[in-house]
Formats: structure tokens, sequence, C-alpha cells
């Protein structure tokens, strides 16, 4: 019997592995792609506007190595052909020369800062939140309901401990008259004009031209006279008193002095802008004028411009654009700041609700037009690419682009109007805290001072020492009307806080300090 042949081995095959999953890239963390994404706009910003030299130093390469390579005979011969042709040359010369001379006499007159200063009241004009419930109360004017309104308000206004009112608005009771009103403006224009003069040692009879903006109070004689009387101006001054222009009158002001010193050779024009609080607080219930009682508070500012080519070494800044743009045309624009009586005859401005969109609008329109003057060609690029794609090809995915323009300036001194204002911008042109540090900071030591806040939010970035030679600054303000008005301005030298004199000064070391917004505000109460 045959022996069994042992069974062949059963090998029992373990499945096979897994495939070892695909790598994959580890994700950057929020703030990495941020960083990155930043220094790709950087580079691309810098490529597109330093292009022209990227071209011209490849030609010049070119046209040096050819011109190596020309002989002695070779431009010895050049140069007899010009000698061929010595009418031509001389009429060429002289038509650059009276081309030249031509464009050197119509250039529009440079317009100069020599400096300014802002009015900074005494500590007995000081009105803490506590002060303003207590004289609101006493005056036995508003009803509890809109005591207790304006003191929501007041909370949620931005403005601090240490902002001013005039004296007849902290009397018990108020005293609001024609005299107490004419006392705040010259205490306000005169304190101002004197530390200016001072600072410059320009003499009074060498100013030709005078421009006062002051919105709401408009006295028989007008403000500008009584500086002319105060200083005792020359008789040729040239004087302009504007007034119901709102907050955004100054920059107004200062487009007519620019517009005046193109036409008046080595002049000095002083502009002078405040607004008037005594004959204009509200003491009735309209909720919608209560409101500016608890924004709007004492201030002013006098700025000294020249066109003299003399005064460019000591001045601090260069005027280089100055852009208007009014939206009176649209019936709730020219309605939503409004002056007017209320049922029981008090006469008080009304603040609509749409205020924040129609300051949104004029927004737009300004810097629509602003942002062909100031923008670098790399951001002006972009918005085109993005208007055609929408526009053109209609795709609709693409979100508009928004221009940086913290590329065009190193400085925003945007008005001081209230918080929700300050927050909207901040959100819509993509500041930083650091850029709304000067109008936050203004907002909650002086409060709304109408036409004077860019000049104290000026002097604060001066008295932090931010001003260097060659930033750009960007003053814009809004106003009744409804105007949306902007300066560019260009540092002609780094400004010394050690050497400056200006209302910070003597407390700067303190700010910033912590300001919530709007939207954190109203989550804590809620």
């Amino acid at each position: 019997m045959a022996a069994e042949r042992p069974p062949h081995p059963v090998t029992i095959l373990d499945p096979p592995p897994p495939p070892p999953p695909p790598q994959q890239q580890p994700k950057l963390p929020n703030f990495l792609l941020s960083v990155r994404l930043k220094y790709v706009k950087l580079g691309y910003h810098y490529l597109i506007s330093n292009a022209m030299y990227l071209l011209l130093v490849p030609v010049l390469a070119v046209s040096s190595a050819h011109l190596s390579t020309l002989s002695a005979q070779d431009l010895l011969r050049l140069w007899a052909q010009l000698r061929f042709h010595t009418v031509s040359v001389a009429l060429c010369s002289g038509l650059l020369i009276f081309l030249a001379t031509l464009y050197f006499t119509s250039r529009p007159r440079k317009t100069y800062l020599v400096d300014f200063a802002c009015y900074k009241p005494g500590p007995e004009r000081e009105c803490t939140r506590e002060i303003f419930y207590d004289r609101s109360i006493l005056a036995g004017k508003f009803t509890d309901d809109n005591v207790a309104f304006q003191k929501k308000i007041l909370e949620r206004s931005g403005l601090g401990q240490k902002t001013y009112l005039p004296e007849a608005v902290m009397a018990v009771p108020p005293n609001p008259n024609m005299d107490m009103a004419r006392k705040e403006a010259e205490a306000v224009m005169f304190t101002a004009i004197d530390e200016l003069l001072d600072k410059t040692g320009v003499k009074p009879k060498d100013i030709g031209i005078l421009i006062v903006n002051c919105s709401l109070f408009n006295p028989t004689p007008s403000l500008s006279a009584m500086v002319v009387n105060h200083y005792k101006l020359r008789g040729n001054v040239m004087s302009y008193n504007l007034g119901g222009m709102g907050c955004s009158a100054g920059l107004i002001s200062i487009d007519l002095a620019k517009q005046l010193l193109q036409v008046h050779p080595n002049s000095y024009a002083l502009v002078v802008s405040m607004e008037n609080i005594t004959l204009n607080w509200y003491f009735g219930n309209d909720r919608s004028m209560l409101v500016s009682n608890c924004l709007f508070r004492m201030g002013g500012a006098a700025i000294l411009l020249s066109n003299r080519s003399s005064d460019r070494r000591r001045s601090k800044y260069q005027l280089i654009h100055t852009v208007r743009t009014h939206k009176g045309a649209d019936d709730r624009s020219y309605s939503c700041v409004f002056q007017k009586e209320d049922d029981t005859g008090r006469v008080g401005v009304s603040l609509s609700k749409d205020l924040m969109a129609v300051a949104g609008e004029a927004l737009k329109t300004n810097i629509t037009t602003l942002g062909p003057l100031v923008l670098p060609m790399s951001e002006q690029l972009l918005f085109f690419i993005t208007l055609v794609a929408r526009k053109v090809f209609q795709v609709k995915k693409i979100k508009p682009y928004i221009p940086d323009f913290k590329l065009a300036f190193e400085h925003f001194c945007i008005h001081a109007g209230g918080r929700a204002v300050l927050d909207e911008l901040e959100k819509n042109l993509e500041l930083t805290d650091w850029h709304m540090e000067p109008s936050r900071m203004t907002l909650h030591r002086f409060g709304n001072t109408s036409s004077s806040s860019l000049w104290y939010e000026l002097a604060y970035s001066e008295a932090k020492g931010r001003i260097r030679r060659g930033d750009r600054t960007w003053q814009i303000a809004f106003g009744s009307g409804f105007k949306c008005n902007s300066a560019v301005w260009r540092a002609l030298r780094t400004v010394d806080p050690a050497k400056e004199k200006n209302p910070w000064m003597d407390e700067i070391g303190e700010y910033p300090v912590h300001v919530p917004k709007v939207s954190s505000v109203m989550n804590r109460e809620k």
C-alpha cells in the first residue's frame, strides 16, 4: 500500500495592507495665510509701481552697450553732422526753453500749511457725564424719559469725561443769549489765533486773506469782521464768512483759501474753523434733535496757509489735493441734517435715521473722484479689472474691489462726528485701530467739535510723534447739505513733538484709551 503523500501545506495569505493615505499639505493658520497674501499683494504693488524703472534699466543698458561700440571716427562724424545743422539745433533749443518757461509760469502755485493751533478751554469748562445728566435735570426742560434717552446716547457716543461746554449751557439755570454766544466765539477764535501767531511769528498786518466758518452762529457784524476788528487787520484784507455749511465747512474753507492763493501772490491766508454751542443747545423733547446735545462740544482751530516759496522750509505740510462732492440734489440727502422748529417752536438740528446711508453714498462719490488722484497704479489696475469683469462680462461672483487706501496714505483724519460713523468708515475702508486712533481719541477727549475736529486729530498724530517727512495725510469730513469733502497733505518735515505746543501735549501719555465699538456696547446691553 502506497504511503499517503503528505498534503500540500495550505498557506493562508493575509489581506494586502491598505494603501497609505495621500499626504496632505498641512493647512496654514489663518494669520499665516493672511500674512502670505499681504506680502503677495505688496510684491504686486511694488512691481506695478516701479514697472517704468524696471523697463527703463534694460533699455539704458542696451543703449550704453551700443554707444560703447562706436569708434572715435563715428563720434567725430556725428559731431560734424550736428555742426551743419546749427540752425535746427538752435530752433529746437529755443522751443524747449519757451515751453519750459510757459510750464513754470502757468503751473498752479503751491499752497503750504505753515502751522495750526487748536483751542483748549480751561478746566472750568469741563463737562463730565455726571455734570451733563445733572444739568439736563436742573434745566427743567426735558421729560424723565428724554433725560434717560440722552444718558443712553451719551454712553454710546464715544465721548469721555473731559469734553467742554460753554458757560451759558453749564450755568444753572442755563443762560443762552447773544452776549454769551459772542463771548464763546471770542474765546475760541482769539485764543486759537493768538497761539498760531505766536508759533509762526506772523504779524496780523501780513494776513491778506481771512476765512471764518461757523455753521449755526452768524451774527451781524460777522465773525470775520470780529477778527478784523480785534486784530486790526489791514483795510484791503479779503474776508469771508461761511455759514450753514455743516461740519465739512473747514475743508471748504481750505479749498477756498487755496483758490484765492492762486491769484494773489506772496500772501498769507488765515482760516478759522469753529462751531458755537451757546445759542444752539436744544431745550425741547424731540429725540431727533436731542442727539446733537450729546455729541457736539466746544472747540475751534486756526490755520495759516501761504503761497510764498520762502515759507516752504518752515512749513509743516503742502496741500496736494482738495476734492469736494455735494449730494444736495437728492431730497433725502438734503434733509438728513436739518435745522428746524419742533412742535413747541424750539429750534434744533434734526438728525435723520438715513444719515449713515447718506454718508456712505457721499463717501463713495468722493473717493471715486479722489482715488485716481492718489491711488498707486497697482490699485487702479485691480479696480479696473474688477469693474470690467462685473459690468462688461457680467461675472456677478466677483465682489466689487475696494481699493486699499493704506497704500496711498500713512495717516487718516476722519471727522469725529460719532462712534457709529467711525466704525462704519473703519469697516468700509478696511483701516486698522492704529489708523483710527486719532479720530477715536479726539471724539473721546474733545467730542464732536464740528469742522475743527480734523485739526485736533492731526495734532494728536503730531503729539504722538507719528508725522515723518514725506508722509501723506487724508482729511475727510461730512456735513449737512449733504457734503463730503477731502484734503490731502504731504509732510514737508518731520514734526518733533518735543517742540510742539498743541492741546494734547500735557496728557498725550494717557492715550490711547480703550473705547468699545457701538456693536460691543449694544451686545453688552443685551
